[in-house]
């Protein structure tokens, strides 16, 4: 499979008493797949899968499976730092409608790039769908080097199959692009670097602006995919002030905010995130008017 064009790190909205509301779920997943999304990613960082217990993981992966309806290909976000838990999960997890899994970089233990290298191939070994490896070292504290992503991929081409790319190391991704092998596909991470990584090769985003501005997006998204970069610049100008807004306070807490303004979802989030500042909520509507 290829995962192409714009995906979104699907939100999971919250209820005032902190429960999930899936209301909300089923108008956000119907808002983006109308407005241009290719695909959905589940259960990721901007869905506060942290945050969820394991039943509630299972619930809100069931309910997208369901609600998509096969309209968009589905991935289905599995990470961990412990490898046997994590192995030991994908074991458990039903992945009827979904296509591939995204895993980040274990997070806090700081592997060696062997670490990172013998982790992915066991999360590739037990899972029974192609992996996204899911490089984001802002978070993680380790970055997972060009070479050890080309290695996984050269090594393991029909089950490693696209790496999401949040470095922001250009030169790094750069390298990836080049000497990729021509089945493995490189995802932006970072959706304010989408337009220049697709310019060098990258086959779309992992998105979290888009769960918010979806038309506008995707449509910068598409323009470069048929390589009209000067069209998609000038739509791409008009979102630089979302791009830095989303991410002034933390992820998701700027893209709940811009939900709620839109009456989508509510602005609510669990410990240890919270809302965003009201000078904050402030500027976005501002931005909104001015798009």
């Amino acid at each position: 499979m290829t995962l192409n064009g714009l995906g979104i790190a699907l939100a999971t909205p919250f209820n005032e008493d902190f429960s999930i509301d899936y209301r909300a779920l089923e108008r956000l997943i119907d808002y983006v797949i109308g407005n241009g999304a290719d695909y959905l990613v589940v259960l990721g960082t901007t869905g506060e899968a942290v945050t969820l217990s394991d039943e509630e993981r299972h619930r809100v992966a069931r309910f997208v499976v369901e609600h998509t309806a096969g309209r968009v290909p589905l991935v289905l976000g599995m990470s961990g730092n412990s490898t046997s838990h994590l192995v030991d999960t994908i074991g458990r997890t039903d992945f009827s409608g979904f296509s591939a899994i995204l895993s980040v970089v274990p997070y806090y233990n700081k592997p060696s790039q062997e670490g990172i290298r013998c982790h992915f191939e066991a999360v590739a070994k037990a899972s029974p769908v192609p992996v996204v490896l899911y490089n984001v070292p802002g978070r993680t504290g380790a970055n997972m080097e060009a070479a050890t992503t080309l290695r996984l991929a050269a090594d393991h081409p029909d089950k490693i199959i696209a790496v999401k790319e949040a470095s922001g190391r250009m030169g790094q991704i750069r390298e990836i692009l080049e000497k990729r092998p021509a089945s493995f596909s490189v995802i932006s991470g970072d959706d304010a670097l989408t337009l220049p990584l697709m310019a060098m090769g990258a086959c779309g985003v992992i998105s979290v602006i888009g769960n918010g501005l979806p038309a506008e997006f995707s449509s910068v998204v598409h323009l470069c995919a048929q390589g009209k970069f000067g069209e998609a610049a000038a739509l791409d100008r008009r979102l630089q002030p979302f791009y830095r807004q989303l991410f002034a306070e933390g992820n998701p807490s700027g893209i709940k905010c811009l939900l709620s303004i839109k009456g989508i979802a509510k602005n609510v989030l669990r410990l240890p995130l919270t809302p965003v500042s009201a000078s904050l909520r402030a500027d976005m509507e501002l931005s909104l008017v001015d798009l």
